[in-house]
């Protein structure tokens, strides 16, 4: 089957969630191309938004709405280049709302699965239970048996058990965009032994088509991005409980925080990081990875208990942050969570205790909105950690050993072919987490 057949009838499933809103929009500017490029111009394309909420439908449909006139105005030429004859005598405005109309309309907005049979191409998106999301393919394909090609967005279930567990006889690829999706370049593929070589080549040529970058991952659970992620979760975690033996909870998370954030030039620390995964998803993901990987034990109590207090993370509706780790106000943290008192340690009163403890800092620490856009980016981080090791203070060695364990991480990802090469592990750490630098490098060397 060629590509833009393929198209035809489409569904995303999680549609009004964080990663399948963002799949929608990409896959409706998508079909909409396609649309624009055919001889035939009723052509019937239907891009089916599958989810539970209506509500939550309602506005992923607003959100889509606002996106494409935003790309319609980025891409105003390009929106021209669609249309012929009296269209062409619109005002630049007029044409994008006419474009906006046009993406839109390819969108059938469901709240039920009987809803898409005859689908050629499924985009699941829903939360990461392997359970839920077995049962909703296996589900589609009664529905559709053996013609429909799946692409899923888990970032830690192996592909090869969806798709026996769902009966899928290889038409499923694992397909994880990193979030925000219509932003990030980044697209990780995972196939597994049986997924069909035509699947293959019809993901590649989206991918093309869209301008992501694809780095390939084995079928291993947790795959490159969270086998870092949360093996590196796990390390922070340690340092806090290590430190709590002294100082408070509280101060413990905020030093470690800024050690990943400040120290190692990240956008953001540890555990803001998984604050704004959620905290529920990270043990989710921690779920998959222990009950698979058996030579390590791949969990967490206090992320446990965090999540009996009600302390989970995650984003509101609207984008902004909920309290997990830290409390967010205006998007900025203004409290770190005692698990103890049950209540957030105001920030302020921590600040001036962490940078005693972290003693001696270099004398040029790079921030990362500066150094990430800095053409001499390498040279100023070589020269900056070159001088965090010859820094003899708790904050220094900290961050130091910090690095090399996201080193020995990511290397090995590659000795256990869960990644093909250095470059990829680097890649999606660059591109997928935004991080200034990979961690396979030369900055974490044992002296």
């Amino acid at each position: 089957m060629d590509y833009e057949n393929q198209f035809k009838k489409v569904a995303v499933l999680g549609a009004a969630g964080k990663m399948g809103s963002g799949i929608l929009l990409l896959t409706a500017i998508e079909m909409a191309k396609i649309k624009f490029q055919q001889d035939d111009p009723d052509i019937d394309l239907i891009l089916y938004a599958m989810d539970v909420s209506e509500e939550g439908l309602q506005g992923v449909m607003k959100y889509i709405e606002k996106q494409v006139r935003k790309s319609g105005e980025r891409n105003l030429e390009q929106v021209k280049g669609y249309y012929t004859g009296d269209d062409l005598n619109m005002s630049d405005e007029e044409l994008v709302e006419k474009y906006v109309s046009d993406v839109t309309k390819l969108i059938k907005p469901v709240t039920h699965l009987e809803s898409l049979r005859n689908v050629d191409t499924v985009f699941e998106a829903v939360s990461e239970n392997i359970g839920l999301k077995v049962k909703l393919l296996a589900e589609i394909e009664n529905y559709n048996p053996g013609r429909v090609w799946y692409f899923t967005n888990t970032s830690s279930i192996p592909i090869g058990e969806l798709d026996k567990a769902a009966g899928l006889y290889g038409r499923i690829i694992g397909f994880h965009f990193y979030n925000p999706p219509a932003i990030q370049k980044l697209v990780e593929v995972i196939e597994s032994e049986d997924t069909v070589s035509g699947l293959k080549d019809f993901a590649q040529q989206f991918i093309e088509r869209m301008g992501k970058i694809k780095v390939p991952a084995n079928d291993i659970a947790g795959f490159i991005g969270n086998g870092h992620f949360i093996r590196d979760s796990l390390f922070g975690i340690k340092q806090v409980e290590k430190l709590s033996e002294e100082l408070s909870f509280p101060l413990a998370v905020y030093m470690v925080n800024n050690i990943t954030s400040m120290f190692l030039v990240r956008p953001m620390g540890i555990f803001q990081l998984i604050d704004y995964v959620g905290i529920d998803v990270v043990s989710l993901i921690m779920n998959v990875m222990n009950d698979r990987i058996k030579e390590e034990t791949i969990s967490s109590p206090l992320l446990d208990k965090l999540m009996e207090l009600g302390a989970k993370g995650g984003q509101n509706p609207d984008g902004s942050q909920k309290n997990g780790f830290f409390r967010y106000e205006g998007g900025k943290i203004t409290g770190v969570y005692d698990h103890e008192s049950r209540s957030y340690i105001p920030v302020a009163g921590l600040k001036e205790k962490a940078y005693e403890k972290f003693g001696l800092t270099p004398s040029y620490m790079p921030k990362w909105k500066e150094i990430i856009k800095d053409p001499e980016k390498d040279k100023k981080l070589e020269d900056y950690f070159v001088e965090l090791s010859e820094t003899d203070s708790p904050g220094a060695i900290l961050a130091m050993e910090y690095g090399r364990n996201s080193k020995e991480i990511a290397e090995k990802l590659v000795s256990d072919k869960v990644a093909l090469s250095d470059k990829d592990v680097n890649t999606i750490l660059k591109r997928g987490f935004f991080h200034a630098y990979g961690p396979i490098n030369n900055y974490f060397n044992k002296l």
